[in-house]
């Protein structure tokens, strides 16, 4: 199973995305794709072996994801406080892949009746979430 992860900014959430996720589905083909190069760098000190920056990264990798990972922004063009272009923002939604979305509460996109919870809990959702769908075949 392929599984991308996609994050920007300094890369935080990235990198707990990818050393939880790396825990719970070893069996899974880890990629990360950051926005710039910090957050690539920060994927890249979790453990992952497989990263790349950029739109074209991201467009590219959502074409042969089984499973995107990442902030909820990531599907909103100009999010992340502008680095999420539009066409990362299609590239994500127009992917065949599932897409597990991490409700982050940040900026100018606010996910209502959505409680607030320490990122290490919504870090570990996450993970368990790709865990389950590595596990059960697409519908």
């Amino acid at each position: 199973m392929n599984v991308l992860v996609i994050d920007g900014q300094g890369g935080g959430l990235g990198r707990q995305l990818v050393a939880a996720i790396s825990a719970a589905c070893p069996e899974a083909r880890l990629t990360a794709v950051g926005t710039n190069s910090l957050a690539t760098s920060a994927m890249l000190k979790a453990g992952t072996v497989r990263a790349a920056t950029g739109e074209n990264a991201v467009v590219v990798n959502c074409r042969i994801a089984d499973v995107i990972v990442g902030p909820i922004g990531i599907v909103i063009a100009d999010a992340l406080l502008g680095e999420i272009t539009p066409a990362m923002a299609a590239a994500v939604c127009q992917s065949p892949a599932r897409r597990v979305l991490v409700p982050i509460n940040h900026c100018e996109n606010i996910v209502v009746a959505v409680p607030d919870q320490p990122i290490g809990q919504l870090v570990a959702a996450a993970a368990q979430k790709v865990k389950e769908l590595a596990e059960t075949p697409c519908k």
